[in-house]
């Protein structure tokens, strides 16, 4: 067995153990030194690099995705503006086609040659001002619908593009706008415009119809035809609301019309010419005075029903019971030979009798030749045309009742 050895200042630097000896302490010098360790600091500055990169790549993706949503969202309003101003530019479009057409309307009626029925001066001079006006508008709105609205492009990739693009896509948004409203105020005026012209064309075409009354009045000789037809035209031109190619189809029938009431006057006294062509014309005058409102159309021949020759008078009245009444009435040229005595004064009445009766239709029975003979006696003898060459010599007195229903029809 061994020993321990004492403790105490004298005790030795190491005690043998089986031929190995322990050191009493692991810093003395010359003893081995263990592996340094690694530094904090440099471990913390890679997390640090790693979290600075990471805040980067974070940073230019947020600013990617906000360059794409920015674009995307200038993209939105730009296609909005654009939709806006092709749909403005579309309106307008069919606005200024429809102007055009009104005033190439507009254009005709003015350039009429020849009219029968002339306008007031005023008023055709009102009609061409709107339609200079109306070419003024057309071509500035032509003008407007020919500016192009620039398209929004390709978008590119990356943010540094996207930003640029993006402020010329505002850019251009904002010209859509202004073309939008520019093409809105335009169509405004072109709708101006096109009321002016038709304004004016209705003014027109109005003021001619109405005039047809009075061209009738100076045209009293015309053929009845005729005039049903300038009476009908007048109609139609004092209805027109429009200027349209109807509307100009109104005015040429309406100037026609007029053209043939001169025309046919213009045959009807070259027949009535000759010696006795003052004395017809007064006795056409007398039986319009006598029905007023029927239209009379007369024609005079040597012979008529048989009569005309040796001092006797002949006369024959055809009517029509449409609107408007209207007769024709054929004297022979005894007639304006003894005019104005009391017979040939009485068979006129005779005549008139049967042409007013297309106002009274319902006041006698007209289904017999006698009754119709005996009605036109009775109305010549109503107005006071007691001659016998107002029927009764012809066909005898008609009775009372007659007489008193005649006068009832003026």
């Amino acid at each position: 067995m061994t020993a321990l050895p004492p403790h105490g200042a004298d005790a030795p630097a190491s005690v043998p153990l089986g031929g190995h000896r322990l050191s009493t302490s692991f810093g003395s010098a010359g003893a081995a030194t263990a592996p340094p360790r690694t530094p904090r600091k440099k471990r913390t500055g890679l997390v640090l690099g790693l979290v600075g990169g990471a805040a980067v790549i974070a940073a230019l993706a947020i600013t990617q995705v906000s360059a794409s949503l920015g674009y995307d969202a200038a993209a939105d309003d730009h296609a909005d503006a654009v939709a806006a101003a092709s749909s403005e530019k579309s309106q307008l479009r069919t606005e200024n086609a429809d102007l055009q057409r009104v005033a190439d309307a507009a254009g005709l009626i003015i350039a009429g040659e020849n009219e029968a029925i002339v306008a007031p001066p005023e008023t055709e001079q009102a009609l061409a001002s709107a339609v200079t006006e109306a070419e003024k508008a057309v071509a500035e709105a032509d003008a407007l619908i020919a500016t192009e609205v620039s398209p929004a492009g390709e978008k590119p990739t990356w943010f540094w593009e996207l930003f640029g693009a993006t402020t010329r896509l505002e850019e251009k948004r904002d010209e859509a706008v202004d073309l939008a409203d520019d093409l809105l105020a335009e169509a405004a005026d072109v709708l101006t415009s096109s009321d002016a012209v038709t304004e004016s064309g209705v003014a027109l075409l109005t003021t001619a119809g109405e005039a047809a009354v009075a061209f009738e009045a100076a045209h009293i000789s015309a053929r009845n035809d005729a005039v049903i037809d300038l009476r009908d035209a007048a109609a139609a031109a004092i209805a027109t609301t429009t200027i349209d190619d109807a509307a100009v189809s109104t005015y040429t029938s309406l100037q026609s019309a007029a053209a043939q009431v001169v025309a046919t006057e213009n045959e009807e006294l070259a027949e009535k010419s000759g010696p006795l062509m003052n004395a017809r014309l007064e006795i056409e005058a007398f039986a319009r005075a006598l029905a007023p409102g029927v239209l009379l159309e007369f024609d005079w021949a040597p012979v008529v029903n048989g009569a005309g020759f040796n001092g006797s008078m002949g006369g024959y009245t055809t009517w029509w019971w449409d609107e408007p009444g209207r007769s024709v009435i054929q004297l022979s040229d005894s007639v304006a030979e003894q005019w104005p005595a009391d017979r040939s004064r009485a068979l006129v009445a005779h005549e008139v009798g049967h042409a007013i009766s297309v106002k009274c239709e319902d006041m006698y029975d007209s289904s017999t030749q006698d009754s119709i003979e005996k009605w036109a006696t009775a109305w010549a003898i109503s107005m006071g045309y007691t001659d016998d060459a107002n029927g009764v010599w012809a066909y005898g007195y008609p009775p009372q009742s007659y007489i008193d229903a005649a006068a009832g029809c003026r």
